[in-house]
């Protein structure tokens, strides 16, 4: 089953927004706090959010 990039860019920002202080530049900090946060049990889909906001952390200005 594929993943929606709709659905990572939605969770991620909410996150990013409720949490704006647990993450950061670092991919593998970053997918130990999705885990804590969230309930989500794909080991995929927890690593596309992880990534998903640890590249908005890197460049914020980019859409």
């Amino acid at each position: 089953m594929a993943i929606k990039p709709a659905y990572v860019k939605k969770t991620g920002t909410l996150l990013m927004e409720r949490y704006p202080d647990a993450f950061g530049a670092d991919f593998e900090h970053n997918k130990d706090v999705v885990e804590e946060v969230t309930n989500i049990e794909s080991k995929g889909v927890r690593n596309r959010i992880a990534g998903y906001v640890t590249r908005k952390y890197n460049n914020p200005v980019e859409a």
